[in-house]
């Protein structure tokens, strides 16, 4: 099994450390939900109501179904439990456009500001007053109300367009809200449909979040200002969310079971109507066309009121093609590494030490080396160099550190099982899958987490020493870590799986150990024996980048109101930093070696930069219809995703290459030495793609600066751009050329950037050859 299997484990076991982001669907014997999306232009006039049709509809095909939600903004049309008859039955119903099965969707700081620039620039933005009207609605597992970071000192009142609820339930009332935590509503309906009624013993059936991972993204987005924040002492600081001053609202969506998409739709709706201004959405989309996947049907709608939408691309790296959430009206995020680290050293019986990393707070080793014993030879189990709970021996492991192997079930989980077998602590080695990413962990026993080098050198040791002996040192909290930042191994990449001339990831935000609120309802670990309960918590995944960018989003929504959804995206995203701290290339630590724009999009985020971007690319409703036009979207396609009637025009033709996003992903098509072209735009290894420009910045002149590969060129034209006012609009035309037959590799990048002295307006390039 692997990493995919790892991180399906760990959500079960209730631990969050990881969100994975893939969508499978929800197996039931006779019955199961299906979302039915309706044409609503099709009633028949003797409705005189749209849920009214939606019921007759449904009693149609069967006298026992009923509606568990009926949707009007994020889709038309309601869900409901069924057999597989009815429901091909209803789907050659009039005025129905699709009926689809059920999908269960699973969950993908105190240094981050600092990191970002926002400490030293937080003058720049309207904090106190613009921002605190903007709203983060935020679907995940809810909320622990409780937690500083949902303090409203010095926040005014709620803002008038506001027409969100705290919603009543176990553990949770009304007054559980405030000026901060303007909102909070959960929905189990289609949860409880497939999976039987929310067991309260063990979750409350309301917002409040016995979870942890909702209290984290949230308060990652938008907490506030809390002084003398930290987990066991590290990461000590004063913590804060990327807009401290914005209002949070809370759609619980997420269940020990999962995350269901009747319900997720459902929150999208009610989101809607409430009036949030960003969405943050840290679960998976899965890899499906656009009007088959849930969450990119609810974001276009969201999209079409305004709304940014922020989702975290996964963590299924560093593989490629294991991306999720990769509609372009979403804005999709992948994970990099702050300048912080907590080093654990290991201290071998041969003199040398090998650095990892670890939470680790309790009791320390006793004071001498201790005798260490590899997990694989501790067992009878053929996984029980996995550390798999009851695979060690405990005769075998008593007194000792033992190493396991990282792979299967939760890191943490493994420290627990070796402590159960008497063992006094464990070092865990990453293997092949993981590379030399860290991350760190707040283990139950003393335990430091290595890289896959470390891992096989410890094992060299071990294997040929007749008494192998260690310890471990813990070293607390260290900043000013270097190279920084860097794109995490597990952040899922590209290219896009579903419309690979849409560039995806859009960028990368911190998404490695951050800090942020936590529920005082489980443990820092997750797990059932982890007694321990912390205000504070250190996690990684995707789950966590994508907050740090609804959190941006909602800074730059205050400062700039009037910008659409597409305007701050393009604002994050041609801003973005490709070089680190120290001006090198950004580094994929999975390979050790410069990052491509399939692993970190347009960049790392510079809020910052972002403020005054210069330039945007803008999109409105129509280019998206457009868009779905160049896919070859039927009418009945379109109209799950749009709700209306939109007919693509037969005599216009529509292309992908002038959709007007800020990044380019080129198709060149194969070539021969023949057929190689000067790059005039008039051979068959030649491609144009046309972009449009908002000067949103002062009168000027910009001029382009290219940087590409040796298998290929471009040309754009024209080579300067010149605005005299603000909102001006100036189009130009980038043909790319084939200039090698045979590239050495499948894939080739570069980058253009527009100028004016003052602005750097960024563009990455990803080309391939079909």
């Amino acid at each position: 099994m692997g990493k995919k299997s790892e991180l399906y484990v760990f959500w079960i076991l209730g631990s969050i450390l990881f969100g994975c982001s893939n969508h499978v669907s929800v197996a039931s014997t006779g019955t199961r939900t299906y979302i039915i999306h309706m044409a609503k232009s099709r009633m028949p006039a003797v409705f005189e109501d749209h849920s009214h049709w939606y019921d007759s509809s449904l009693k149609s095909v069967s006298g026992s179904a009923e509606i568990l939600y009926t949707y009007d903004n994020a889709i038309h049309g309601f869900s409901a439990r069924m057999t597989a008859e009815e429901a091909a039955a209803l789907e050659s119903r009039h005025g129905i456009v699709s009926v689809m099965p059920e999908l269960k969707y699973e969950l993908h700081t105190t240094r981050t500001p600092s990191f970002l620039g926002l400490d030293q620039n937080s003058a720049m933005f309207p904090e106190s007053e613009s921002t605190s009207d903007v709203i983060v609605g935020v679907l995940d597992t809810g909320v622990w109300p409780e937690s500083p970071s949902y303090d409203d000192t010095g926040l005014g009142p709620v803002p008038s367009f506001w027409k969100g609820e705290c919603e009543v339930g176990t553990n949770f009332t009304k007054s559980n809200c405030n000026r901060k935590l303007v909102g909070a509503r959960f929905f189990s309906k289609g949860y409880e449909a497939t999976l039987g009624p929310i067991d309260q013993s063990k979750e409350s059936k309301s917002p409040r979040d016995d979870d942890g991972h909702g209290t984290h993204t949230s308060s990652t987005a938008a907490g506030s200002v809390v002084s003398g924040a930290s987990l066991f002492g590290y990461a000590a600081g004063t913590a804060r969310g990327m807009a401290p001053h914005a209002r949070v609202a809370v759609y619980k969506v997420c269940w020990i079971g999962g995350c269901f998409s009747s319900d997720i739709l459902a929150a999208i709706e009610k989101a809607i109507d409430d009036n949030v201004n960003v969405l943050s959405m840290s679960l998976g989309g899965g890899v499906s066309d656009y009007f088959r996947d849930s969450v990119a049907s609810g974001a276009f709608a969201a999209m079409e009121k305004g709304i940014l939408i922020s989702c975290s691309a996964g963590n299924a790296g560093p593989s490629s093609y294991s991306l999720s959430n990769v509609a372009p009206w979403i804005t999709t995020v992948g994970a990099g590494t702050l300048d912080r680290d907590f080093p654990a050293y290991v201290s071998l019986g041969n003199g040398k030490n090998y650095s990892g990393v670890s939470l680790y707070k309790g009791d320390p080793l006793p004071g001498q080396m201790i005798p260490l014993i590899y997990a694989g030879n501790a067992t009878n189990a053929t996984n029980g160099n996995l550390c798999m709970t009851g695979t060690l021996i405990p005769e075998k492991v008593a007194g000792k550190i033992v190493l396991c192997d990282r792979g299967v079930n939760p890191r943490v989980q493994k420290g627990s099982v070796v402590k159960t077998a008497g063992g006094i602590g464990m070092v865990l080695t990453n293997t092949v899958a993981n590379g030399e990413e860290l991350v760190a962990d707040a283990h139950l026993l003393p335990a430091t987490g290595v890289g896959e080098t470390t891992g096989e050198a410890i094992k060299s040791y071990l294997f040929s020493d007749t008494n192998p002996t260690a310890t471990i040192f813990f070293e607390g909290t260290k900043v000013g870590i270097q190279p920084s930042p860097v794109v995490a191994a597990f952040s899922s990449r590209g290219p896009n799986p579903i419309t690979a001339r849409i560039l995806k990831p859009d960028m990368i935000a911190p998404g490695v150990n951050i800090l942020a609120g936590w529920s005082r309802a489980v443990g820092p670990t997750g797990l059932s024996e982890d007694a321990r309960r912390v205000e504070f918590n250190i996690i990684s995944g995707t789950s966590m980048s994508c907050p740090h960018v609804s959190g941006l989003a909602a800074l730059l929504k205050g400062a700039h109101p009037d910008w659409s959804p597409a305007a701050i995206r393009s604002a994050l995203m041609t801003t973005a930093k490709v070089v680190d701290k120290n001006g090198k290339l950004i580094e994929d630590v999975s390979t050790g070696k410069p990052s491509t724009p399939f692993d970190h999009g347009a960049g790392h985020v510079d809020p910052v930069s972002a403020l005054n971007p210069g330039l945007i690319y803008d999109l409105g409703v129509d280019d998206y219809l457009y868009f779905l036009c160049a896919l070859n979207y039927t009418a009945d396609e379109i109209s799950v995703l749009a709700k209306n009637n939109f007919t693509c025009d037969s005599g216009k033709s529509y292309s992908i290459n002038d959709f007007n996003y800020p990044s380019f992903a080129v198709s060149l098509p194969a070539t021969t030495d023949s057929t190689l072209g000067s790059g005039d735009g008039t051979s068959s290894d030649t491609v144009k793609h046309t972009r449009t420009v908002t000067n949103v910045g002062s009168p000027g002149t910009y001029k382009v600066s290219i940087s590409t590969s040796d298998a290929f060129k471009v040309s754009v034209n024209p080579q300067e751009l010149t605005f005299s006012q603000t909102n001006e609009k100036k189009t130009y035309t980038a043909t790319f050329t084939a200039i090698s037959s045979e590239p050495t590799d499948a894939n080739a990048f570069g980058r253009i950037e527009w100028t004016d002295g003052k602005h750097v307006v960024g563009s990455p390039i990803a080309v391939s050859w079909t």
